[in-house]
């Protein structure tokens, strides 16, 4: 088994690396393919404008524009035709109102290259203006410039977040193993997981039409090692009780994944049919995440159950050192601090899980402050870059939507109308001239709002209606403000599909999974109160501690499909557990017999998966903090307080009722005679 992934990493390894390459990260893969700005995109082809973004170059100077920094404007235009990327034609410069600025708009093709063809061409353009006079200020901003500050923020975002997870999956697993060589074995296994998922997901993306930009190339990377190391973490702990049971180690193994692999399989199942969900969404970003991500955690589940057990048979009880099991040792789990914990809580169930559910549900209020809405250009980021500076001053002396128009692309003989409509419509600054072109007429109107802004996009719903009603114009809206409000009624769709749909499959697994129908409906009950205080508490914190400006308009949907997929993990992990102790030891006790003998693992996959969902702060991205953020927090509550506590202590209080209507629930008698060899958290006989 070795020998076979070492052959399948180096035929991997050179695919992975170019994975970056394969990533479309135009704007059509983000946005709802059957959205009117989309539609107003793939029109723009025949204007040569589909894959070009505006840059303004700004000039200001506080005591007005002098005749010198009028030449030098000129100058520098004529020098933007040779910087990387620019297109004809470049207009201006033109002087604002108050004679204090001049604002030059240069276009510049992104191609199939992506936001990645801004950058060189934004800081040329900075370099050239800049050049001259200090007291001239100089800013370059439009949709070009906060997409080469993107771009920026987005840079190296692979091997930041790479190397960002695996030191914080090493310093966990030292503290959770406490051993200075077991931690490499689960470590060496997600890392080749993920090499193997790149591989994977490059040749579908470069020859099976898959969309990977790179948002779900980021997430790939937390995703894979965090859920690998959470699979390995309950394999390894599974194997160190068998080893205690079993002389040969061959043996144990068997008996280990014999045991673990109904929950390990049962949890990745659940977390890719959660992706795969996603396919129904609109947004083209979040569509194409579902099955990358799928990818990703069906080769972590293979590698977790072949190259894991592999290393750990190979290397024998000496990779324990120093606390190495054994054959015949008790297990320490049975009498551990989580066997102290269901102890407690089996006193008085009902009250520990009523005090618990009424805790979480006052950390749901905080949802009332939650404004997922949409984040502006400014509180995209968590610093200031130039280009939200330069918008700022922009507004100041043209008006503020200048170099991110809304585009109205109609039949050509309905031109004038539809430019008169345009026209006529409150907050439109102004309009160009129609072009003609192939049988369209392509018109563009200057927002007196800035782009990003509520008024921005009320404007726009108010174009369509104008130009809607001209008779048989077939006229179309689109634009940077235009994709904006797409996106975030995109959003909201897919919000109420997705959401749905991911908790009845949840349901269904859980179900088969537990052969039961009680248990699964308390589990998804769960499930959604935690996501609620989860929620509730980031919308506090993003207010009154980080002091974002709103949240992303994915926010909800994102943070509930990874906190439903990965945190019914945990779920699993402890109810299969219940389950096989029930059936021997009735289910009170088996609940707690199942705490004690998964509470560690639970916390410690837990403590992982947060720590490495919490690297996503490290990217100046404020959309990607408060997945990040929501998501760490929301899988501490699962781990610590949802599955150890509220879920056991609501078992105890049910009893087998929890079971119904399987065989198991009506064994509310004494437990079935022991089996031969019996569990180790009841007994330390064999």
């Amino acid at each position: 088994m070795l020998a076979l992934w070492l052959v399948l990493l180096v035929l991997a390894a050179p695919l992975a690396g170019k994975l970056t390459g394969a990533e479309d990260n135009q704007a059509s893969s983000w946005l709802p393919g059957s959205a009117e700005s989309t539609q107003v995109l793939r029109l723009q082809e025949q204007f040569g404008t589909a894959d070009t973004a505006t840059a303004v170059v700004l000039y200001t100077r506080p005591s007005g524009i002098t005749p010198t920094d009028h030449a030098k404007a000129v100058a520098d235009a004529a020098a933007f035709t040779h910087a990387p990327h620019v297109v004809a034609p470049i207009r201006g410069p033109v002087a604002s109102a108050d004679g204090r600025a001049l604002q030059t708009v240069v276009p510049i093709s992104i191609g199939n290259g992506g936001w990645t063809n801004l950058t060189p061409a934004v800081n040329s353009l900075r370099t050239t203006a800049t050049t001259g006079d200090p007291g001239l200020a100089v800013h370059v901003t439009g949709p070009a410039g906060v997409g080469a500050d993107e771009a920026k923020a987005f840079s190296g975002i692979d091997s930041t977040l790479l190397y960002a997870t695996v030191t914080v999956v090493i310093v966990l697993l030292l503290l959770t193993y406490r051993s200075p060589v077991l931690w490499l074995l689960p470590l060496l296994s997600a890392g080749c997981a993920l090499f193997a998922a790149e591989a994977v997901i490059y040749l579908l993306a470069a020859h099976a039409g898959l969309t990977v930009n790179a948002q779900s190339a980021g997430i790939l990377i937390v995703l894979v090692i965090g859920a690998g190391t959470d699979y390995a973490l309950l394999i390894t702990a599974r194997y160190r009780e068998e080893l205690r049971r079993h002389e040969d180690r061959h043996e144990a193994m068997a008996y280990a994944l014999r045991r673990a692999a109904p929950a390990i399989l049962a949890s990745a199942g659940t977390v890719g049919m959660g992706m795969l969900c996603l396919l129904v969404a609109e947004m083209n970003s979040t569509a194409s995440l579902g099955p990358v991500c799928a990818i990703g955690v069906g080769v972590g589940l293979l590698s977790m159950l072949t190259l894991l057990p592999a290393l750990l048979v190979i290397c024998g009880r000496w990779v324990f050192w120093p606390v190495k099991p054994g054959y015949g040792t008790p297990e320490p789990t049975a009498t551990g601090v989580w066997a102290h914990v269901g102890d407690r809580i089996g006193h008085r169930p009902r009250v520990v899980w009523i005090a618990t559910a009424l805790v979480l549900g006052v950390f749901a209020l905080g949802m009332v402050a939650l404004r997922a809405d949409g984040l502006s250009t400014a509180s995209s980021f968590t610093g200031k870059p130039e280009s939200v500076t330069g918008q700022q001053v922009l507004a100041q002396h043209f008006p503020a939507g200048s170099g991110s128009p809304v585009v109205v692309i109609s039949n050509a003989a309905e031109a004038a109308p539809v430019r008169q409509a345009l026209a006529g419509t409150p907050g439109i600054a102004s309009t160009t001239t129609p072009v003609v072109r192939n049988g369209y007429a392509y018109t563009e109107g200057t927002l007196a709002s800035a782009p990003d802004s509520k008024a921005a996009q009320d404007t726009v719903d108010a174009v369509r209606a104008n130009i809607h009603a001209v008779p048989g114009a077939q006229a179309k809206a689109g634009g940077n403000t235009a994709v904006q409000l797409d996106t975030q009624r995109a959003s909201q769709h897919d919000n109420l599909v997705v959401i749905p749909l991911v908790l009845s499959v949840v349901l269904v697994i859980l179900g088969l999974l537990l052969r039961a129908l009680v248990a699964p409906l308390v589990l998804i009950a769960t499930v959604v109160l935690s996501y609620a205080a989860a929620l509730g508490m980031s919308a506090f914190a993003f207010r009154h501690l980080f002091h974002f400006g709103g949240e992303d308009s994915a926010f909800p949907l994102f943070v509930f499909v990874f906190l439903v997929a990965l945190g019914v993990d945990y779920n699993i992990f402890l109810m299969t557990r219940v389950r096989e102790e029930s059936r021997r030891l009735g289910t009170r006790a088996g609940a707690r017999a199942g705490l004690a003998a998964t509470g560690g693992v639970i916390t410690s996959a837990g403590l992982i998966l947060a720590s490495t969902f919490a690297v996503l702060g490290t990217l100046p991205v404020v959309a990607f903090a408060e997945i990040g953020f929501a998501v760490a927090l929301g899988v501490l509550l699962d781990a610590l307080v949802v599955r150890s506590v509220l879920v056991t202590a609501l078992t105890m209080d049910l009893d087998h009722r929890i079971w119904w209507p399987s065989a198991l629930s009506r064994a509310g008698g004494p437990p079935a005679q022991r089996r031969e060899r019996a569990a180790p958290s009841v007994t330390h006989e064999r």
